[in-house]
């Protein structure tokens, strides 16, 4: 059974992405499942660090869009809203090219606050970065997604 009470179709969910740090680091929703949903970045001079490798800045950039994404697609958006309250993010592995995933599964959602666990892999699939991020539910007060 599907998590989501909003439509998961991937065009809707990267047209949010227009104009904002998304669009800018190249970061895309690539997949949704039941009960989890996966994106990518590029690993490049836009989400470099000076030696050459993976901002960690970038993948906590990467984790807090899919979190985030996939907490509003659990709520009616007329009435409530996911914003991020905290996250953190341990960097496991560096990477210098290619492209990084992510993919969001829920470890607990409730009425006022939704956890979500982000694993970051390279394109070997050995793991890059494990982040969680916390949501706060508030209300909409007609600030829905643009």
């Amino acid at each position: 059974m599907s998590l989501w009470k909003q439509p998961a179709d991937l065009a809707r969910l990267n047209g949010w992405s227009a104009n904002t740090l998304m669009e800018t680091l190249g970061i895309r929703i690539t997949a949704v499942g039941d009960d989890w949903l996966a994106g990518s970045m590029p690993v490049d001079r836009r989400t470099h660090q000076p030696y050459g490798l993976l901002h960690g800045g970038a993948s906590v950039a990467l984790a807090e869009t899919l979190g985030s994404t996939a907490a509003m697609l659990t709520l009616d958006p007329e009435k409530e809203l996911a914003v991020g309250l905290d996250i953190n993010a341990n960097h496991v592995r560096g990477v210098r090219e290619g492209t990084v995933t992510g993919t969001a599964k829920a470890l607990h959602i409730g009425r006022t606050t939704q956890v979500w666990e982000i694993r970051i892999e390279n394109e070997e699939g050995a793991l890059v970065c494990i982040s969680r991020i916390t949501m706060a539910v508030i209300p909409a007060r007609g600030m829905g997604v643009r």
